[in-house]
């Protein structure tokens, strides 16, 4: 039987959470694809988390090794926005020189003008006072079902009440029932509409933003 461990983040599981887990653990969910290119992707969802707020980074083990995470900010006003990591990512990487993100970012592009034509609502970050925090949580299939993800989340909420945070939000896909449906089983609420997601695909069809959140 595997032994599985959920604790706080520490430096030397970066590079396996980066270089392995990231990848792993949202492979096949209805938002993994994005624009394809995982380092960059990283550099957006995980490492700002692991490198500006370590203190607010828990980890699971399977037999010793990282097999999944839940990194978050306990206020964003001070953490770069994902706008910014995302436009620092694609700058670094260079990833409009990349035929598959190339793809991703024009149909992006293009769905944004024909929504915003005919004024429908697109994805963005929740700003509001009320849920300052936020965070992102992955588990490696190995660590699924095993109550990890509960206690991640219980660690979090800790690490909220400690700093006085009043809560938090996430945002997922609506699209991704399990997910949502695991999130209220913990404690958060459906806030808000769907809003399309530009850019994103799944079988076929656009992609709806779901934002939840959480008060202390």
């Amino acid at each position: 039987m595997p032994q599985i461990e959920v604790r706080p983040y520490d430096v030397a599981d970066r590079d396996e959470l980066v270089d392995v887990v990231f990848e792993a653990a949202g492979a096949g969910a209805p938002s993994s694809e994005v624009w394809g290119h995982h380092a960059s992707l990283a550099e957006v969802y995980l490492t700002p988390y692991l490198d500006l707020e370590p203190d607010s980074a828990f980890v699971v083990t399977v037999d010793g090794r990282p097999a999944g995470y839940l990194v978050g900010c306990v206020d964003e006003s001070r953490f770069p926005s994902e706008e910014d990591r995302t436009s620092a990512a694609i700058r670094k990487h260079r990833l409009f020189r990349m035929p598959g993100p190339r793809r991703f970012f024009v149909r992006a592009a293009l769905d944004t003008a024909y929504l915003r034509l005919r004024r429908v609502p697109t994805a963005g970050e929740l700003s509001d006072p009320r849920w300052p925090s936020h965070l992102h949580i992955d588990l490696m299939p190995e660590a699924r079902g095993s109550g990890a993800a509960d206690r991640l989340v219980e660690l979090w909420f800790a690490r909220l009440r400690e700093v006085g945070s009043p809560g938090c939000y996430l945002q997922t896909s609506a699209e991704n029932h399990r997910a949502v449906a695991f999130f209220e089983r913990v404690g958060f609420e459906r806030y808000g509409d769907n809003p399309v997601v530009p850019g994103m695909r799944y079988a076929g069809e656009r992609m709806h933003q779901q934002t939840m959140v959480w008060s202390a």
